[in-house]
């Protein structure tokens, strides 16, 4: 009995020590992180402020390596925005070899209205969205703080690309009209041209006169967005197309406002990416 009784022992033991151990491996596993990306900060003098910038760098990237990477700059990038899944589709169109791999730089927002509006003549607009119209200088911290803090830090082959939707398309239409140099691949994506009873859309012919000699590609996409919407994105398409740039038009009927960005882009990097 006494034998029986201590082999009962040991084995509740054994079991015991068993679960305890699994339970530790369990808690290990629970607080172990996922990550997708870096956070970088970046101080602003242009925009007097810290911005945050989330940034996916592909699969076998190295800061030692001689592989310089395109960069793709994401309005609207917050990670409770566009970063993450747009993050994953470069990455997914990597591995498909659809793409090359690149770096998605997601510029996270502090006042969208403010950075991605230029001054509206609309007296109801202004009172509405007292913070709008600084456009400029958001610009300006693109093309003179974030990029040259992108390309000190990290490995960048020269190939830049915007990318916004919305406001954050009025303003990628913006940058390819007034600074058109700062990148060469644009994609706008259900542009809010409507801004300032369209006037953005009015004068891009007369600003198209002074394009860069560079090759520039441009993809504009729309959803079934309502006439407005969609006549001013397929009205930026044909005006665009009318001069040296390489343009692409898509039109969704199947999405709408809030979920076409992810089919948009999607298509707009294949088309930027044929296959030979």
């Amino acid at each position: 009995m006494k034998y029986l009784f201590s082999m009962l022992m040991l084995s509740l033991l054994t079991l015991n020590n068993a679960t305890a151990q699994q339970h530790q491996t369990a808690q290990k596993m629970e607080n172990n992180s996922f990550s997708i990306g870096k956070i970088n900060k970046i101080k602003s003098k242009i925009l007097g402020e810290s911005r945050t910038l989330n940034v996916y760098l592909p699969d076998g990237y190295h800061p030692d390596s001689a592989k310089t990477y395109p960069v793709i700059y994401l309005l609207d990038g917050s990670a409770n925005e566009d970063f993450i899944h747009v993050a994953g589709l470069v990455q997914f169109l990597t591995m498909t070899e659809t793409m090359p791999a690149a770096i998605v730089v997601g510029i996270a927002n502090v006042d969208r209205k403010r950075d991605f509006t230029f001054p509206t003549t609309i007296a109801k607009d202004k009172k509405d969205y007292p913070t709008t119209g600084q456009s400029a200088k958001f610009i300006s911290f693109i093309g003179k703080e974030l990029q040259p803090y992108i390309e000190k830090n990290y490995k960048t082959s020269g190939d830049k690309m915007l990318a916004g939707q919305s406001l954050g398309g009025l303003l990628a239409t913006e940058v390819l009209l007034k600074s058109p140099s700062l990148f060469n691949q644009y994609m706008i994506v259900s542009p809010s041209l409507w801004w300032d009873n369209e006037s953005l859309l009015a004068k891009a012919p007369s600003l198209l006169k002074s394009l860069p000699a560079q090759k520039i590609k441009v993809y504009v996409a729309v959803g079934k967005e309502g006439a407005v919407m969609e006549g001013d994105a397929k009205k930026l398409a044909e005006t665009l197309k009318a001069t040296n740039l390489e343009v692409h038009f898509a039109f969704f009927p199947e999405g709408n406002h809030a979920n076409v960005l992810h089919n948009a882009l999607y298509k707009g990097f294949e088309l930027f990416n044929p296959k030979k």
